[in-house]
């Protein structure tokens, strides 16, 4: 595979390297909650002489636990607590502890999607998603999450700050990192399915994270249903509207668009109340596609209570989008366009995305350390991190907290 003008060196997807003691320990303490919060087992023999008959499971837990030292709480939801903590060898290197709750609602305690979660985090490690450095359970069995300090806020926060002036350059540096994180995702076969402004935090170096992978899933058999109901409503991709249940790293490019047509906008670009009413939305601006343009898209489920009677609409012309996104010039709009086909067998892939010239064309990106910054965001970190993992908004504020694991 061609490796991109815009991404050097290459990252390695999960399993080319060996796995790492840290990594087992993370496994270990999952396994060690799972064990203690459900039905009991016979008592394992793997216990070291002298340990007061501690498993190993549970002194590889202690051992991660004692490198973290808890300090201030920075947020606090229905499903988990933050705190800002740090290593316990090096005080400056500061972290995020995100305490789970304990829930007797969900079996062993803790929500699927929030396994979801760790599990993806373990695997995934590159600089543009957000590290996570342990997992470990504590004395009361809470899981505790140990992530990176993040306190730049996130990229809605940004926008909606209208005391932050940016321009073309910085939108082409934040859409850039957002790109290669999906990218490395779809490398790496997972789909993330909730990319928005809010779970793209900051760092104090002006790195840009994707987090939260609450609803993230591997990459499903092509004969595989998955849930259409992923993807917070304004990020949502037409077929899925349409109740598509076989999909790819499509629906996800689809949501990067729209992040950075708001970065562009300075607002929600594609903004509506109901799930009707975000079709409405779409084809406003892209017309509604026939057979010709969208091959398959009648036999999907909603289509024909949408589509069958309604009046033809036609796709907007360049000029609406010169003047709705003058700061992405016509590179990248033909960018954005490329990325919102309404057929997503059309739509680019990551890679081609990261090909395309709007990244090396003029003006070239803005410097990391030269971007615009939010002042404390510290308290936003703790807001965001504290959402359930994969807890969707519907719109702007209207959060629905996922219970079931649906695919």
């Amino acid at each position: 595979m061609a490796v991109s003008p815009v991404l050097s060196p290459k990252p390695n997807p999960p399993g080319t390297k060996a796995t790492t003691n840290a990594s087992k320990a993370k496994a270990l303490a999952i396994l060690n909650h799972s064990r203690s919060v459900s039905s009991p087992i016979a008592p394992s023999a793997a216990t070291t002489p002298g340990d007061g008959g501690q498993d190993l499971a549970e002194q590889m837990n202690d051992e991660v636990r004692r490198q973290f030292v808890s300090g201030s709480r920075l947020g606090e939801g229905t499903y988990a607590i933050v705190y800002r903590g740090h290593f316990r060898s090096d005080p400056s290197k500061l972290v995020a502890i995100k305490k789970m709750k304990l829930n007797a609602e969900f079996k062993d305690g803790i929500t699927l999607d929030s396994i979801r979660e760790m599990r993806h985090l373990c695997e995934l490690d590159h600089p543009n998603i957000i590290k996570l450095y342990a997992v470990f359970t504590t004395k009361d069995q809470n899981i505790s999450l140990v992530l990176e300090h993040l306190p730049r806020g996130d990229l809605e926060g940004l926008w909606k700050d209208h005391s932050i002036m940016y321009g073309g350059a910085d939108i082409k540096s934040w859409s850039n990192m957002l790109c290669q994180a999906v990218w490395f995702c779809h490398e790496s076969r997972v789909l993330h399915r909730d990319i928005k402004g809010n779970n793209l935090l900051i760092a104090a170096d002006n790195t840009l994270k994707l987090a939260d992978f609450g609803l993230a899933r591997g990459f499903a058999d092509p004969g595989r249903p998955m849930t259409s109901n992923v993807i917070t409503r304004f990020y949502r991709p037409p077929e899925l509207l349409l109740g598509s249940q076989h999909y790819g790293g499509c629906v996800d490019i689809w949501s990067t668009a729209c992040v950075i047509a708001e970065l562009a906008l300075r607002d929600f670009f594609l903004p509506s109340e109901t799930d009707l009413a975000q079709l409405s939305v779409i084809t406003d601006v892209f017309g509604i596609p026939t057979e010709t343009d969208w091959p398959g898209i009648s036999s999907l489920r909603h289509w024909e209570v949408n589509f069958k009677s309604a009046a033809p609409k036609r796709p907007q012309p360049l000029s609406f989008w010169r003047q709705r996104l003058p700061l992405l010039g016509d590179d990248g709009i033909d960018l954005l366009r490329g990325m919102m086909a309404m057929d997503p067998a059309k739509r680019l892939s990551a890679e081609q995305v990261l090909k395309h010239a709007y990244w090396t064309n003029y003006p070239r990106p803005t410097k990391k350390e030269d971007l615009p910054r939010q002042g404390d965001g510290e308290k936003k970190m703790g807001e965001d991190l504290k959402r359930a993992g994969g807890e969707l908004e519907s719109g702007r504020t209207d959060k629905v907290a996922r219970k079931l694991n649906f695919g």
